[in-house]
């Protein structure tokens, strides 16, 4: 047997050890608040903190450290690298997988922290093959399953920006990875399952807009990496940008090709391209982590790349499943939509209106909203749970916020509440028990 192929062998076996330990320690419950499963999923913009943006660089200078900059902010690459109250892209970050803490690393120059001794075709390697600059391999919580598209030239772009930053000494820190996910085979078996470096092809049979609008969507913007469903390993699983049938973050994250769900496909191109970079329009409001993806990525793109990917994201093909029956304890009349439609017009209708028509763009319409008619009840409960602000953006630098009506309601009086907006003005979604509710609650500090 050739050393290659005892190797292989031995990675194959190494892999299968990881799935069965998977298979037996996924059977315990992630501890609350974790991502859905996976070797380590890719979760990013935790709490995005970059550096502060006053002017967009030039994504055509042929300065390829404006351009780095401007990709850095195409990429939110600051999400993760910038610790609160950091110095910007020095690390520290920690981000919280279900099976421990990864901590992201820091991408100043410094030489003896930093990338100050990595080369151009270092960086390219970790961008685009997902091993640091000695050769081993990286965790996927930084996204190279995504940025394993991004071109050589806007590789070196970045590397170029980053090594023009004031080098900051910051040691990286370890990962925190419980056993046995800390075992550096498991990764190299995930890898080997799962992982091919790619390199984004254009279709000949799309023009301009779409092609760049695809591989922003697919390669820096790694939209994908939340976007995607995912199996016990972190692996991706089902159709791409179909959503994730676990929580992220706390949230649900909608599918991008489902007309119920995420899907623009119905907007026109304006709404879409609003709702990308000021993160509102007439019928949506961006909250949770993709308010953070606005605020600290988006709002930053060129309008001719908000308008590429707007014109690839409405050309994803489109999903319509079954909708849910409706809960015969909901029917009209039931105490838990009388309770929740009085609810509404004592804390709702003075912004949302008696009929849920609101006053777009800052007090949103309820009626037709698809945040409330979503399989997931999730972002409605947290909504009315712990009220929140559409990202502060340019074209809309002073959001209006929406109180928290968690601290005056109890369990059975939000889930009525939610139950009503859910079941009201032609909308039938399923009910919402009381339990789900106090899981969303915030966990008391002793």
């Amino acid at each position: 047997m050739s050393p290659r192929t005892r190797r292989t062998a031995g990675l194959l076996l190494l892999a299968i050890t990881g799935i069965v330990l998977a298979a037996l320690i996924g059977r315990r419950a992630p501890p609350a608040g974790d991502a859905p499963g996976g070797i380590v999923t890719t979760v990013t913009n935790v709490v995005a903190t970059p550096a502060s943006v006053t002017t967009v660089p030039d994504p055509s200078s042929a300065d390829p450290v404006a351009r780095g900059a401007y990709l850095a902010l195409a990429g939110n690459c600051a999400g993760c690298h910038t610790a609160r109250g950091g110095a910007p892209y020095a690390g520290g970050r920690g981000i919280p997988t279900p099976f421990g803490t990864i901590h992201a690393s820091n991408l100043t120059p410094d030489v003896e922290t930093g990338l100050g001794a990595w080369s151009a075709d270092d960086f390219r390697r970790a961008l685009r093959e997902g091993r640091s600059r000695d050769g081993h391999a990286l965790y996927p919580a930084f996204p190279y399953t995504e940025y394993t598209r991004v071109s050589d030239a806007d590789a070196d772009a970045l590397h170029a920006y980053l090594r023009s930053l004031a080098p900051v000494r910051a040691p990286n820190r370890p990962h925190a990875l419980r056993f046995p996910w800390n075992l550096p085979w498991l990764l190299d078996g995930w890898r080997l399952l799962y992982f091919r470096p790619a390199r984004f092809e254009p279709d000949p049979a799309r023009d301009t807009a779409w092609n760049r609008g695809a591989y922003l969507v697919q390669g820096l913007g790694h939209c994908g990496a939340c976007h995607t469903d995912r199996n016990a390993l972190g692996a991706p699983r089902g159709a791409p940008l179909g959503g994730a049938t676990e929580p992220l973050q706390g949230w649900h994250v909608p599918s991008l090709l489902d007309g119920r769900d995420g899907s623009v496909a119905a907007w026109t191109q304006a709404e879409t391209v609003e709702w990308l970079g000021a993160g509102l329009n007439a019928r949506a409001v961006a909250s949770g982590p993709m308010a953070q993806v606005v605020a600290n990525s988006l709002q930053h793109l060129v309008p001719a790349d908000l308008e590429a990917m707007a014109t690839y994201l409405r050309a994803l093909p489109r999903v319509e499943p079954p909708a849910a029956p409706k809960r015969a304890d909901l029917a009209p009349g039931s105490a838990s939509l009388e309770l929740g439609a009085r609810l509404y017009r004592e804390r709702c209708a003075d912004c949302h209106g008696e009929q849920g028509e609101g006053a777009p763009p800052h007090w949103p319409a309820l009626a037709g909203n698809r945040t409330l008619t979503m399989a997931s009840p999730t972002n409605s409960i947290r909504a009315v749970l712990h009220g929140g602000f559409p990202p502060a953006t340019r074209s809309n630098p002073r959001p209006y916020g929406m109180p928290p009506a968690g601290p005056g309601l109890d369990d059975r009086e939000v889930a009525a509440l939610v139950n009503g907006l859910r079941n009201s003005w032609g909308h039938a979604a399923p009910a919402v028990e009381q339990r789900q509710i106090n899981a969303l609650r915030p966990v008391p500090v002793e």
